[in-house]
C-alpha cells in the first residue's frame, strides 16, 4: 500500500454549506458519497483527510453541477483564514513577506507530500504550491480552489483594487480561458509546473489590512494539530478511523474508499502492523467516548448515537469491557473526583487566608 498523503479537513471549511446553498442537499450527499464520510459533520475538529478524499468529494460536487469548471466557483469562498490555527499563525504575521514564510513553515502542519515555495525574480515574487495530487483526474478543480486560497493571503494584506501580474496553473489549458482570466483577474498561463500567483516585490512589506489577529505560534500550532499531519501509514489509517468516529458511522468499505484503497489491502496492512479495523475502531469510540462523558452534559443515549450504537445497552456494555466501568458509573467517578479536587482546594485557600 502506497504512502498515502493527507491535508487538514480545513481546506474544505463552508464547502458544505456552500453546495448545500447552491446546488442542493441531494448533490451534498453525491459528494460525501464519494469520499465515503459527511464532511460537514467533522468542520468543528482538527482532521487529516486524504488528498484524493478532497478530489473526490470536489469533482462530485463538480458532477452533480453539471460545472466542469467547478472550481472558479469555489475561488471566491477560498480563505486560508478559516484554517483554524494554522490560518490564525500565517495571518498574524506584520508583514505580507512574513506570512507567506509563516505558511511554508507551518505546511508541515496542514498537510503532508504538498510543497510550498516563494521566489524572487528581479522585481517580481513568484509564490506556488504543489498539491500532492497534482495531474490526478479531477484535480483541475482543486488547483483553481489552492488559487482562491493563496490570493485570500494577498488580499490580507494589499489594498481592495490590487491585482496579481499574473496566475499559473499546473493544468491543461481549458476551453474557455477567459472565464479564468475573468475570475483571478488577471493574465492566466496552464501547463506550469505549480500553482503560483505573482505580485511585485515591493508588496512583500506591506501590512495588515485589518486588526491584528489573536497571537499564534507555531508551537500553538503543532499543539492544536497533534504534533503535524499523520505520515506513518498506520497513523493516516487511525486518523480515518477517528474521522468515521466523529460522523457517528464506521465501516472498513467505507474507510477503505476514503483512503482510495481495497478493502482487502486494507485489512492486509492492518494485520502486517499487528492490529485490525475492529480494534481500531472500538479504541477511537472508547476514545471519543471519555472524551464526551467527560467534557459534555450530553445523555447516555445521546452520546452512544452520536458513536454509531445501535443502542445504549450495546454502548454501555462495548464502553465497560474497554474500560472497566460503565458509561454512568464513569460519570458518577469523575463527578466524585472533581468535588474532592474542589474540597482540597477550597480547605487549602481557606488555610492560607
Amino acid at each position: 500500500m502506497a504512502e498515502i498523503p493527507v491535508i487538514s479537513n480545513r481546506i474544505l471549511s463552508g464547502m458544505p454549506a456552500f453546495i448545500r446553498r447552491e446546488m442542493g442537499q441531494k448533490a451534498l450527499l453525491q459528494a460525501n458519497r464519494a469520499i465515503g464520510f459527511d464532511l460537514e459533520l467533522t468542520e468543528e475538529e482538527n482532521c487529516f483527510i486524504p488528498h484524493a478524499a478532497v478530489i473526490g468529494f470536489i469533482e462530485a460536487a463538480a458532477r452533480a453541477a453539471g460545472e466542469s469548471n467547478f472550481g472558479i466557483l469555489m475561488v471566491p469562498m477560498m480563505n486560508a483564514a478559516n484554517y483554524g490555527s494554522f490560518g490564525h499563525y500565517v495571518f498574524g504575521a506584520d508583514t505580507l513577506g512574513r506570512a507567506i514564510d509563516r505558511s511554508i513553515a507551518g505546511l508541515r502542519y496542514h498537510s503532508t507530500a504538498d510543497r510550498m515555495t516563494v521566489a524572487v525574480v528581479g522585481d517580481e515574487v513568484r509564490y506556488s504550491y504543489v498539491f500532492a495530487l497534482a495531474g490526478r483526474p479531477g484535480y483541475a478543480n482543486v488547483a483553481c480552489a489552492a488559487v482562491g486560497v493563496l490570493l485570500s493571503l494577498f488580499r490580507a494584506y494589499l489594498p481592495p483594487d490590487w491585482r496579481p501580474l499574473r496566475v499559473e496553473l499546473d493544468t491543461d489549458m481549458p476551453r474557455q480561458r477567459a472565464r479564468f482570466e475573468d475570475v483571478f483577474q488577471c493574465p492566466v498561463l496552464f501547463d506550469a509546473g505549480a500553482i503560483t500567483v505573482v505580485m511585485d516585490r515591493h508588496h512583500l512589506s506591506a501590512a495588515p489590512r485589518h486588526a491584528t489577529w489573536p497571537i499564534v505560534t507555531i508551537e500553538d500550532v503543532a499543539r492544536d494539530r497533534r504534533g503535524g499531519a499523520p505520515r506513518d501509514l498506520l497513523d493516516v489509517i487511525v486518523e480515518q478511523v477517528r474521522v468515521q468516529v466523529l460522523t457517528g458511522s464506521v465501516s472498513i468499505d467505507s474507510a477503505a474508499q476514503t483512503l482510495d484503497t481495497s478493502v482487502r489491502t486494507l485489512q492486509r496492512e492492518l494485520n502486517r502492523a499487528g492490529t485490525d479495523f475492529r480494534g481500531l475502531a472500538n479504541a477511537a469510540r472508547v476514545q471519543r467516548a471519555t472524551e464526551l462523558l467527560r467534557h459534555t452534559n450530553g445523555s447516555i443515549t445521546r452520546v452512544s448515537a452520536e458513536l454509531g450504537y445501535s443502542s445504549p445497552a450495546n454502548f454501555a456494555r462495548a464502553y465497560r469491557k474497554a474500560t472497566g466501568n460503565g458509561p454512568r458509573e464513569f460519570r458518577s467517578n469523575l463527578s466524585t473526583l472533581t468535588a474532592q479536587t474542589a474540597n482540597v482546594l477550597g480547605t487549602t485557600l481557606d488555610s492560607a487566608s
